[in-house]
């Protein structure tokens, strides 16, 4: 079976975003970068919840026109290869060659055949996720930034998950990630 690990870019003080919307302080350093990367090209699925797919579908298809960073350079064509799949309530398609699938249909993809399902950030998706008890691994990246606000990593679910930490590691001598499995 697949499992679904959520990927996700967390500040120290625990916000995916922030109060502002933004998302200009990830530090993708080259170790950082080499680890997601890696990470990207191992899963089967790229799974997104609807907020993030705007902003994954808007940049990613023509990325190398509007950067010139080595991280974006590297991962747009792992993005336009992979397969996609879009967590939604509300969308019928969407582009790209992404499937649209409800959260409790998401059983079902995680028993088909190929690599693991790859949640990459995202905030309701994870947690209607967790609460279904779908989320296998938790993979949390906390960089050196304190945003005093706005997206919390993990809304408020309905119960209780402990979890085991399976690894710790320092990227760049900046970023940690917190591997954790449920």
């Amino acid at each position: 079976m697949r499992k679904v690990i959520h990927f996700v870019h967390s500040s120290v003080d625990g916000y995916i975003e922030g109060p502002e919307g933004e998302f200009d302080w990830p530090a993708m350093g080259p170790e950082l970068s080499a680890y997601s990367l890696a990470l990207s090209e191992r899963a089967g699925t790229l799974l997104y919840g609807r907020v993030v797919w705007g902003w994954m579908a808007g940049y990613w298809p023509t990325a190398e026109s509007m950067s010139d960073d080595p991280h974006d350079l590297a991962f747009a064509p792992i993005w336009r290869a992979t397969p996609k799949a879009v967590l939604s309530r509300t969308l019928t398609s969407a582009e790209h060659g992404a499937r649209v699938v409800r959260a409790e249909d998401l059983a079902e993809l995680k028993a088909g055949d190929g690599g693991d399902l790859l949640l990459m950030g995202g905030t309701e998706a994870a947690a209607a996720l967790t609460d279904l008890g779908l989320v296998d691994e938790y993979q949390v990246v906390v960089h050196p930034v304190v945003l005093g606000g706005g997206r919390p990593v993990f809304a408020p679910g309905k119960a209780r998950i402990p979890l085991r930490l399976a690894e710790t590691r320092a990227f760049d001598g900046r970023s940690v990630l917190l591997r954790y499995t449920v």
